[in-house]
């Protein structure tokens, strides 16, 4: 590919300088609030001088600082989402979710992404509001959000999704992360499995302890202890998770290679299916979240789905329900999960 110069020309382009108003009306020999009637549609305007200013406004490539409108009526008919990655699959159906509510509402959706850390999430957060933001959808990293709360003073509506906020109170929308890890490792345990192991994301992420809680939960209520060995949290990243996945699955020391996986979140999940696809047995699993394609493995992978649509419908459903003027007190709603049962979870103990 190679770039070509163009001729230079009398005329250039000067990019970020956009036309205004004054440079249409001077084109068009009128003045300022002939055109503001015009582009704003009202009347007191003669046709022929109607027609110049249209044709100024082609001319020019002009169009309507809506932000500015809206901002003289207080409103800026845009909201902020921000998620821990926009590449994670997870986050397509939400984000799409939330953006649909948006413009049910007329308001156009900013989203960003924090990569999991707390720093960028709050300067992404801030700078949203900076730029006057009705509201903001949060998935948060941090731990602390209290730099949010002369924001929300000040009127900016806030709904926390599939994590709730730390350290203050906001509305929260969430999956049952409790109890779907629960269930799954209950699932597991009814197919014979006794040495589960657990492969989760970071702990100080809200979703990664309640499932950690979860599994404790169904291992405890089944009377089987629980080797320390067989718990694993950290990042998702792949090396990571496959280290431990083969630790866990070739024991060591005093503690018994697992025979069944309950895995954390999606990502987590495809990696302990490429460690366990090249394996002589054959391990159970379940993974916390669906996934493309998790039914056409083989096996077929059995999993606790989430509905992040819902998820994303639900929490720009109450974030415009307090932009509409509701002042009851933060509210948490809670999702439930669902076991889908495919094959992999199925799998017995393997001698």
């Amino acid at each position: 590919m190679t770039d070509t110069a163009q001729p230079a020309r009398s005329h250039r382009r000067r990019y970020g300088l956009r036309p205004t108003m004054k440079d249409v009306a001077a084109r068009a020999g009128v003045g300022l609030k002939t055109v503001s009637r015009v582009v704003n549609g009202e009347p007191g305007v003669t046709p022929d001088t109607e027609r110049r200013v249209q044709e100024a406004i082609t001319a020019l490539g002009f169009r309507r600082n809506d932000s500015a409108r809206v901002l003289r009526k207080g409103r800026t008919a845009s909201v902020g989402l921000v998620l821990e990655d926009l590449a994670d699959p997870f986050y397509a159906p939400l984000s799409r979710a939330v953006e649909e509510v948006a413009r049910d509402h007329g308001a156009l959706l900013i989203n960003g992404s924090s990569a999991e850390d707390g720093d960028r999430e709050r300067e992404l957060v801030l700078a949203l509001c900076a730029r006057r933001v009705d509201g903001l959808v949060v998935i948060p990293a941090g731990d602390d959000h209290r730099y949010l709360e002369p924001e929300i003073a000040a009127g900016i509506a806030t709904v926390f999704v599939d994590r709730p906020a730390a350290r203050i109170e906001a509305d929260a929308v969430l999956s049952e992360s409790f109890a779907g890890a629960r269930d799954g490792v209950a699932h597991l345990i009814a197919h014979g499995h006794r040495r589960i192991g657990f492969v989760g994301d970071l702990p100080h992420i809200h979703t990664a302890a309640e499932r950690l809680r979860g599994y404790r939960a169904a291992m405890a209520g089944a009377g089987l202890p629980v080797d320390g060995s067989w718990i694993a949290l950290g990042p998702t990243d792949p090396a990571r998770v496959r280290a431990d996945t083969e630790r866990m699955l070739a024991g060591g020391g005093p503690a018994e290679p697992v025979t069944a996986l309950l895995t954390g979140n999606n990502r987590i999940t495809v990696t302990v299916v490429r460690v366990l696809a090249a394996l002589p047995r054959r391990v159970a699993l379940v993974g916390f979240d669906d996934f493309e394609l998790a039914d056409l493995l083989t096996p077929p992978v059995t999993v606790i789905a989430q509905e992040p649509a819902l998820l994303g419908r639900r929490a720009a459903e109450l974030l415009f329900r307090r932009l509409d003027g509701a002042a009851d007190p933060p509210r948490r709603v809670t999702l439930p999960t669902r076991l889908i049962p495919r094959g992999s979870g199925e799998i017995p103990p393997q001698p």
